[in-house]
């Protein structure tokens, strides 16, 4: 269910009051970081003594009456450093892990710093220079170049991204606990200005809380042989391990889920959520990371936002927006792409954004949820798969720019060439991923099932849910009225895009899509019967009766579109077609069998077959649980139809037709008919 634009905005404005950043910057402001960095402690000047044991210790500071110390200060602590400006040091006690085998004693070791608040029991050692930040308890700083902050930074907030248009147009301000949702209704207003100029000014106003002229380096954060830190927020339990540069950044972090930046890393004026991680020579300019998006392997990410959950690692992302559990692991490209509902695939070779010719940049793509681009397509703009999600482009398909609009498809070069069909067109087959490769769909729903991570973004993981039931519906409708042809075209069916249809591909969609809905609308009615029966009600009044359940209402006025009025007869119809289902499954997943023993003397020594897949043997579990569910259910139903018969009133409480029947014969004949039905259907489906 779509959220109401005023609900957003709110939402939005109230998770302000619980941001951790907002909360830190503010506390900097007013004292300078001591009371972030060291509490309630005590301060006080140092002693003659103490100065004297510092110098002693290869200690010096431009003037020492203006370097404070918490109670308990052990100068034995603080050794071979230099200070300069205002220096507030804590007490130093205990140990710190800077490695999994290695602890070393807290404090600040042949480093200079200027201007800074250091917490108790954080460990700076190595540091060439650390000038103007706040250091919580327990931090690491160790081995590094130079850490600084100038007084003006926003830490990479409010910077604004060109997405979606390489030369603006779709631009978004971003902030650093901005999510996914905001940063589309930005992009793509769809004539909401008001919303968009309200998250504007939310980014806007941000990005004035978060300057805290301060850096701020959080408690048991560890930043670790780092040549260069510059104007940065870092957030507790973060890491900075050997990277090349981080620079006008936020890291936001817990000590759950940590934020990296690692591994020869450049991380430049963006926003990192938590659990989110650069590594491996990464670049990322100008982005926003949400909640545990990862980029890595000499990938580059710049004026982009990554959603939840997303991976890109060896290609290119550049001015996209890219929901969750995208996968871009391999040499590819990305260019202007919006994508905000994720969970595609993008192949090595992929040239997603042919839009570099002697035009200007001023182009983008809108891809469907669940697109997978294969090894070396190319995607020419403007282009837009919004509204067919789960969509394939084959290996190397050239896609001219289109709105095509029929879900669950695949886009390949041609298998025929039409007469009269321009060579430039590829090859529509409509409802390909419900005939021939469901088998990648189921297991795509138990992929992001398991490697989900993120805490503060809710997933509704099913592939088949209302909006793409409504897809199904719409490109079903289209189909059926296109007849008579063996070929198709966009001039014959709308939304074929710059593709040709052929009239066996027809066909089959349209038995698949109708297959899929009426599931869809069965199960739905499977379960409200339970639910109902568990509460006592009446199941018979539940086609008739229109629901305050979104999901449910949806899926009732679905079946009586479809001419089911009876709910013993809609319940009975459901166990063929978790079958079918079931058998599409397996069928799918054993194509790559039979093919690999046909070309590898091995692969059946080396591969679970399909019958054995985990997946495969998850769908028939279903649909063997279904079929004993809706047995059990026929069965209750019997019963209380049997209880109804001969009463005062004549009702039979079956279904929405043998309420209004009255009469005890009548309801005879049914209940009779169901228990016979009843007993045929088998508890375990065949293999």
């Amino acid at each position: 269910m779509s959220v109401l634009p005023s609900d957003l905005l709110s939402r939005a404005w109230s998770a302000l009051g619980r941001s951790d950043l907002l909360r830190a910057t503010g506390s900097v402001r007013r004292d300078g970081g001591r009371r972030f960095a060291l509490g309630e402690a005590t301060l006080r000047p140092l002693s003659a003594g103490e100065v004297a044991r510092l110098e002693a210790r290869g200690c010096s500071a431009d003037d020492w009456s203006n370097l404070l110390v918490a109670e308990g200060f052990d100068p034995d602590r603080v050794r071979d450093s230099h200070f300069h400006g205002d220096v507030v040091l804590g007490r130093f006690t205990g140990r710190v892990r800077v490695s999994e085998d290695l602890e070393l004693p807290a404090g600040v070791y042949g480093s200079t710093v200027a201007d800074c608040v250091i917490g108790p029991d954080a460990l700076v050692r190595d540091v060439r220079l650390l000038v103007n930040y706040a250091v919580g308890a327990g931090a690491v700083l160790f081995d590094c170049g130079r850490i600084t902050c100038d007084a003006g930074t926003t830490f990479g907030n409010g910077a604004v991204l060109p997405v979606g248009i390489e030369t603006g147009g779709r631009s978004v301000r971003v902030y650093a606990e901005m999510d996914v949702e905001q940063a589309v209704a930005v992009a793509r207003p769809r004539g909401a200005t008001e919303l968009r100029e309200g998250l504007d000014a939310l980014a806007a106003e941000y990005a004035g809380g978060a300057a805290a002229g301060r850096g701020i380096i959080a408690r048991g954060a560890h930043v670790m042989g780092t040549p260069r830190v510059r104007n940065v927020f870092i957030g507790m339990g973060a890491r900075v391990d050997g990277a090349t540069l981080l620079e006008e950044s936020t890291l936001l972090s817990s000590a759950e889920e940590r934020t990296c930046v690692a591994s020869g890393a450049c991380v430049s004026g963006s926003l990192l959520q938590w659990g989110s991680r650069v590594s491996t020579l990464a670049l990322v300019e100008r982005s926003l990371l949400t909640e545990h998006a990862h980029v890595e392997r000499h990938a580059k990410v710049t004026n982009s936002i990554l959603g939840p959950n997303t991976a890109v690692g060896g290609g290119e992302v550049t001015s996209s927006l890219l929901g969750p559990f995208v996968a871009a692991h391999h040499q590819s490209l990305l260019i202007a792409t919006l994508w905000p509902a994720g969970r595609g695939n993008v192949g090595y070779g992929a040239n997603v954004g042919s839009n570099h010719t002697s035009r200007a940049p001023d182009q983008e793509l809108f891809a469907g949820e669940g697109m997978f681009f294969g090894l070396g397509v190319n995607v020419k703009f403007p282009a837009d798969f919004s509204r067919a999600p789960y969509t394939v482009v084959a290996c190397g398909a050239s896609l001219q720019p289109q709105r095509m609009t029929f879900p669950f498809s695949l886009i390949a070069p041609p298998s025929v060439h039409p007469a009269g069909v321009s060579p430039a067109c590829m090859e529509l087959v409509p409802a390909w991923m419900l005939s021939e490769n469901l088998f990648a769909l189921r297991r795509n729903e138990a992929k992001y099932r398991s490697r989900n991570k993120a805490r503060r973004t809710c997933f509704d993981f099913a592939v088949i849910r209302p909006d793409t039931v409504d897809l199904m519906r719409d490109a079903c409708r289209r189909l059926e009225a296109a007849r008579g042809r063996e070929v198709y075209t966009e001039a014959d069916v709308e939304g074929l895009g710059k593709n040709f249809l052929l009239e066996k591909s027809r066909l089959r969609a349209v038995e698949a899509y109708r297959l899929f809905v009426r599931s869809y609308a069965l199960l739905g009615l499977k379960e409200q019967v339970a639910s109902t029966l568990a509460a006592g009600g009446v199941p018979g009044q539940l086609l008739t009766a229109p629901s305050s359940d979104l999901r449910w209402e949806h899926q009732r006025q679905l079946l009586v579109e479809l001419g089911i009025r009876d709910v013993a007869e809609g319940l009975r119809e459901l166990p063929g077609i978790l079958e079918t289902i079931a058998r599409k499954v397996e069928r799918s997943r054993a194509r790559d069998d039979r093919r690999g023993t046909q070309v590898l003397d091995d692969y059946a020594d080396t591969h679970v077959p399909a019958e054995r897949d985990d997946c495969v043997r998850q769908a028939w579990d279903e649909a063997r649980a279904g079929t004993n569910e809706v047995k059990g259910l026929l069965q209750i139903l019997q019963a209380e139809s049997s209880r109804t018969v001969g009463n005062r009133d004549g009702v039979f409480k079956l279904s929405p037709a043998s309420v209004t029947t009255g009469g005890e014969d009548r309801a005879i004949v049914a209940s009779a008919q169901l228990v016979g039905e009843i007993d045929q259907m088998p508890c375990q489906l065949p293999r």
